[in-house]
């Protein structure tokens, strides 16, 4: 799941117009690394949340852009997973 919540975000962000041909696991979402701004993560964040069913709250922004790309997608990964769990037994 987390490999292809990566190809996703990778792919999200190409098309956000962010070059991401030299971007790793271990690589920073915000300044130090990428350098989204507050309007690309919430950009990146709808999409995520549209694809996976999930969503985040507009105080995790700030979090989000402490994120390497891997940790971020572990979190999604995270939630996507708690979310089919709740499914699963409410079902």
């Amino acid at each position: 799941m987390q490999d292809r919540i990566r190809v996703f975000v990778l792919a999200a962000l190409a098309e956000m117009q962010y070059d991401v041909s030299e971007v790793t696991g271990d690589t920073d979402l915000g300044p130090a690394g990428l350098d989204l701004e507050s309007l690309a993560l919430a950009d990146l964040s709808v999409q995520v949340e549209d694809e996976f069913g999930i969503k985040f709250d507009l105080d995790e922004m700030e979090t989000t852009a402490l994120m390497t790309l891997d940790e971020f997608t572990a979190d999604v990964t995270r939630r996507v997973e708690a979310l089919a769990a709740t499914s699963g037994s409410a079902a």
